[in-house]
């Protein structure tokens, strides 16, 4: 891609980002509480839902690396061009992968996130279940959506550009009931805009 496909993709990139924190939401602190919530990180990282790479950003700037996947390939080739603006894009395995029927052999991965993912899915519990079947014995699963006041920005922010949010009905309390059915030790954070659920699996 030729420099200026990088800088038009990272002007999108910063202009999104502004346009965010205009209603208050900072996209880089946001993601860095999860990062800080989600310490100590071990083995084989995943992250569920690359979207436009924003999660994946603050990862790779950390130093990990890490797959990561999502459905929508215009998605992931923004995520993959503003990586490679930062050059950081080398740390990252680019999947695209359905989420609620995932390649990945069982106990792949040890830490695995899923951030703002969760209230698009149509089938919440059967993504979940694939994620835990990815997940190594001693893993954990750090999941992050967006609060009430949260959701209320990304709304609108969506009617400002003449589209309608669409936000399902299971909530990251609803996921972490679930997981905890599953045998599954939770903590929980949170912020103005963003809930944290911590599942670590118990060892019995």
């Amino acid at each position: 891609m030729p420099e200026e496909g990088f800088l038009e993709n990272y002007t999108r990139y910063t202009e999104r980002k502004a346009l965010y924190k205009s209603f208050g939401y900072d996209v880089d602190s946001e993601r860095a509480f999860i990062l800080e919530k989600a310490q100590p990180l071990h083995g084989e990282i995943l992250e569920a839902g690359t979207g436009k790479g924003h999660f994946a950003l603050t990862l790779a700037k950390a130093g990990y690396r890490f797959t990561t996947f999502d459905i929508s390939e215009t998605e992931q080739a923004f995520a993959k061009l503003t990586l490679a603006y930062f050059k950081l894009d080398k740390q990252v395995d680019f999947r695209i992968e359905d989420g609620e029927r995932l390649s990945f052999k069982d106990q792949s991965f040890d830490s695995i996130f899923s951030v703002n993912t969760l209230h698009h899915l149509k089938n919440p519990y059967r993504f979940i279940d694939e994620l835990t079947r990815v997940l190594s014995f001693k893993g954990k699963i750090i999941l992050s959506d967006f609060t009430k006041e949260g959701l209320q920005v990304i709304d609108k922010i969506h009617a400002l550009e003449g589209q309608k949010h669409q936000a399902g009905s299971v909530t990251l309390q609803d996921t972490r009931h679930y997981l905890e059915g599953k045998k599954f030790q939770t903590q929980a954070h949170q912020d103005t805009y963003q809930e944290i659920i911590v599942a670590n699996r118990q060892i019995i």
